[in-house]
């Protein structure tokens, strides 16, 4: 026997139900219990979301059609007003050439035409990055290569003005008529297949002679761009993960506790988070040739007075010198890769030079342990700062110059609308506290956790962090295809990114429960969430326009470097309250100050995923 329930049901819809239920088999009961079966349908809200998102890409292409339209017609209306405001009035006897100089020209106009559609590229777009790029070789090989020959070495114009000349005589005038109206045959000739072959050729010939000078062109771009700036970077990161591999020289010979460590690692983070603004601005302004080899210098200065310093406050000065001095390096690559290069060419070019620098990064680790082993920590930073002076002259000497492109009063307004944005600070605290966290632990914690915890060798615990340095290198990789993979199947990089985080959770669960796995294994898995910024990148760009990108994840990135700054010193602190035994911390105060850190993240995710909460008409039911 079926259950009864009652319900109820506005008048409008009372009358409505019981219209439908004097139809011949129906009653109010089926006609109740059909509506209920498919509202409470399991594929019910995955049907609808699917068709949400469907017509919700359909509705941005047709405004995006339609603003395509406006622009073509009002360019259109604009040119012709143009043309016909300065051309001059032709007399009767100059009509007839100016026809077939028209007439020839119209036929290269849709030669032109239909070699840019059938090759699929955009004059509007290349024509903007020539007017950006001070290599003038490198515009004049593209001009040549793109554009047809100039009308005044055309042959066919010529002898199409010759051709009406000579026909002059033969043609008969009619009254009345429109003069380019009166040269069929000399447009039939024009446009005949053959005519259009001949006037492809010279671009073709253009073409072949031109294509080994632009991928000349394309090399040297890489040399005196790309190279320069992926040198920068893998200083960068070598700077932040060096005090992991000299950790241990110096709390020997320095005296130093497990906060002071914390301090004199994380402050290179604080003066990183400190100028990511200001340096974005210039960048912006000024380019990254100028900005990024001054404030190498600064690095250099910070790696000279670290590897003299005879105590800790002087240590801690030359450190946080070289935090300022490597905050500009991948936002400068960054405005490098779009300065210099094609917006096609941008994705493929971030990807490898965030792989390269990490991949850079791994010598901070047993490459540096034999340059300390043979010239000790001192002289291992003389060497970086000699690196860096010569990273900062190349970038000087070699990059070529390039153009202001925004003034610093546009970026400010910019970051306003950023900080502003609540979808931004539904991202932010997730974003930061797992990939702070990453490079917190990655920079210094998983040394300490090697050698107290775990008891790991000197070469032991090298080879584990050169793993992790690996690992990192090959997350900013598997991260970004796996984003542009699942695009193709409607997932977002949201969900990836909640996948990612508890991952992360399980990794750091793995670390402090001391689970029976290879010492490396979670510890890998950290260290490639630290490239987990690819993935955020890609949330902020569905969240702000093309014009705020950059901006926006400056303004990420201020949050991750002083998140990771907030939690290496944190976890020095907590650690310290704990006595060393034979100059080793024990397993609970690492195990206490992780999870401490863990809780706040479970905090950040269930914070992240929280939705906007449907709102719906109230139903009683009874």
């Amino acid at each position: 026997m079926k259950p009864c329930i009652g319900v109820y049901l506005s008048e409008p819809v009372a009358a409505r139900l019981a219209v439908a239920a004097q139809r011949p088999g129906a009653t109010k009961s089926a006609i109740i219990e059909a509506a209920l079966t498919h509202f409470l349908d399991a594929d019910h809200d995955i049907k609808e979301l699917s068709i949400d998102r469907r017509l919700s890409a359909i509705h941005e292409n047709l405004e995006q059609l339609h603003q395509d339209v406006r622009i073509v017609s009002e360019t259109v209306a604009l040119q012709a007003r143009f043309l016909l405001a300065v051309t001059p009035a032709f007399t009767t006897a100059d009509q007839p050439n100016a026809c077939a100089l028209g007439l020839a020209r119209f036929d290269e106009f849709a030669a032109q035409v239909a070699r840019r559609v059938h090759l699929g590229t955009s004059l509007i777009k290349e024509t903007i990055e020539r007017v950006n790029s001070t290599d003038r070789e490198h515009v004049a090989t593209e001009s040549v290569r793109q554009e047809a020959p100039t009308r005044s070495t055309h042959p066919e114009l010529k002898g199409a003005a010759r051709t009406a000349a000579g026909n002059k005589r033969q043609t008969p005038r009619f009254a009345g008529a429109a003069p380019c109206e009166q040269e069929p045959a000399l447009r039939a000739e024009q446009t005949s297949p053959g005519a259009t072959s001949r006037s492809l050729l010279p671009v073709r010939r253009a073409t072949a002679r031109q294509r080994p000078l632009g991928l000349f062109q394309d090399c040297l771009l890489i040399l005196r761009v790309f190279l320069p700036f992926v040198a920068a970077y893998c200083l960068s990161l070598l700077f932040r993960n060096i005090n992991a591999t000299i950790a241990g020289p110096l709390t020997h010979e320095f005296g130093l506790g497990a906060d002071d460590l914390g301090l004199l690692t994380s402050i290179y983070f604080l003066t990183f988070a400190a100028a990511q603004i200001p340096i974005g601005i210039l960048l912006d302004r000024y380019g990254p040739r100028q900005i990024q080899s001054a404030v190498l210098l600064a690095a250099a200065a910070g790696a000279t007075l670290f590897a003299i310093s005879d105590n800790f406050l002087l240590l801690l000065l030359g450190r946080a010198l070289i935090g300022l001095g490597a905050s500009g390096a991948l936002m400068a690559g960054l405005k490098a890769v779009v300065l210099w290069f094609p917006a096609k060419q941008g994705p493929l070019l971030n990807g490898l030079m965030v792989m390269l620098a990490a991949l850079g990064g791994a010598t901070a680790t047993l490459p540096a342990e034999y340059l300390l082993v043979s010239v000790g920590w001192r002289g291992l930073f003389e060497l970086l700062a000699i690196a860096s002076v010569g990273c900062a002259l190349a970038i000087f000497l070699v990059v070529p110059k390039a153009t202001r492109s925004l003034k610093a009063k546009e970026t400010t307004i910019g970051l306003r609308m950023i900080y502003t944005d609540p979808r931004f600070w539904r991202l932010a605290p997730l974003s930061a506290t797992c990939i702070g966290t990453a490079w917190a632990l990655h920079g210094l914690w998983a040394a300490q956790w090697f050698s107290d915890v775990e008891g790991l060798d000197r070469s032991t615990l090298l080879r584990n962090l050169f793993a992790m340095a690996l690992a990192s290198s090959a997350g900013a990789l598997v991260l970004g295809v796996a984003a542009q993979k699942l695009r193709r199947y409607g997932i977002g990089p949201r969900p990836l990114l909640k996948f990612v985080a508890i991952l992360f959770f399980v990794a750091q669960l793995a670390v402090i429960l001391r689970v029976p796995l290879p010492s490396s294994a979670p510890w890998m898995i950290v260290a490639a969430v630290g490239a987990g910024t690819v993935l955020s990148s890609a949330i902020l760009a569905d969240f702000f326009p093309k014009e705020l990108s950059g901006r926006a994840n400056a303004a990420l990135n201020v949050l991750h470097i002083s998140c990771a700054f907030v939690v290496q010193s944190l976890i020095g602190f907590v650690v310290q309250h704990w006595t060393p035994l034979y100059g080793h911390y024990p397993e609970v105060a690492y195990q206490t100050a992780f999870a401490v850190n863990l809780a706040v993240q479970l905090g950040a995710w269930f914070w992240f995923i929280i939705g906007v909460p449907l709102s719906g008409a109230t139903k009683h039911l009874r």
